[in-house]
């Protein structure tokens, strides 16, 4: 599989990351719904397997329970994957969610997050939201001497505005950036991807196939037998009016994903890597055959001619739903 580097850093990416989000199970806030742990393990052995050299998690996910299933499943791995996880939002006995910068609450975070993943040392430990905002500037110095300590490798933001990347920046290199990106949401393409390649800071963007929306796979019917603890509930894009235009697109872009033998999850993930600031994509996986599907997009360069059908199509869409 391509890699790519990630911003200044010696860390080789290729150019799909293995996301654990879901496989930290259900019972929490932004769940997936249930989930099977040794399927969770038997993905990431196929992911591994398949070339994918790093992993994205994160505390919060499943409130421990992710990291500790990554570490279980790299465990007896010779060759150990590059990995990343984020600080920042901590969870109390009730499972109330709570957002934390504080120079303490982040030193006590790594000590746990390595525990969990039964690991020396963090490749890339990011801040998963800038909030409290007033906080950016505590949290990042502490970050900073976690890299003085030896503890992580990098450090990185998640879902931060450029305003607050230039904050982070005048105190210690931003390593990465990790935002949101599909062909559904494309905020970052104005002026954060460019900010990004401009000082070097590696991308590394979440959720291309938009929470399964571009997969293919998804119909309202589905949609509705979600669990009552599936966050996508809740999920604009999941409700109308905005899913009938999401759905009415993906049929669209069947065609598109037919012409070359490719699937539509496939399509999206390559949508995303058209982009030279983007340094790998995070595709999430809950069964092996899922990373074995999307794992192939990895190598797949998509035709200028197919981007362009797509913007087309993307600008169809866009009007529908503003002529709604």
């Amino acid at each position: 599989m391509r890699t790519r580097r990630l911003g200044k850093t010696d860390l080789e990416l290729t150019v799909i990351g293995f996301g654990s989000w879901a496989i930290g199970g259900g019972g929490w806030r932004h769940a997936w719904g249930p989930q099977d742990d040794s399927e969770s393990i038997k993905a990431i052995k196929n992911a591994l397997d398949l070339g994918i050299n790093w992993i994205d998690t994160a505390a919060i996910y499943g409130l421990g329970h992710s990291e500790e299933i990554v570490g279980k499943a790299i465990k007896d791995f010779p060759k150990k994957p590059i990995i990343a996880t984020k600080c920042g939002l901590v969870w109390d006995e009730m499972k109330n969610i709570s957002n934390r910068l504080k120079r303490e609450s982040i030193k006590a975070e790594v000590e746990a997050s390595l525990r969990r993943l039964e690991i020396d040392t963090i490749d890339l430990y990011q801040i998963h939201w800038p909030i409290p905002d007033e906080d950016i500037e505590e949290g990042w110095e502490t970050m900073a001497q976690l890299v003085k300590e030896g503890k992580v490798r990098y450090i990185g933001v998640s879902n931060f505005n450029i305003s607050q990347m230039k904050r982070a920046q005048s105190i210690y290199p931003v390593a990465s950036l990790q935002p949101p990106y599909s062909m559904l949401k494309r905020d970052v393409e104005e002026n954060t991807l460019p900010y990004c390649s401009q000082n070097s800071i590696g991308v590394v963007v979440y959720s291309p196939m938009q929470k399964g929306l571009l997969t293919g796979k998804m119909t309202r019917e589905r949609i509705s037998r979600f669990p009552t603890d599936d966050h996508r509930r809740n999920d604009l894009e999941f409700n109308e009016p905005l899913v009938s235009y999401n759905l009415e697109f993906v049929n669209q872009l069947i065609p598109i994903a037919k012409k070359h033998n490719k699937t539509l999850a496939q399509l999206a993930i390559a949508w995303v890597l058209r982009r030279p600031e983007v340094t790998s994509a995070i595709v999430g996986a809950r069964r092996p055959d899922q990373i074995a599907e999307t794992a192939l997009a990895g190598d797949w360069t998509l035709p200028h001619e197919d981007i362009d059908t797509i913007e087309d199509l993307l600008y169809q869409r866009k009007q529908k739903a503003m002529n709604k």
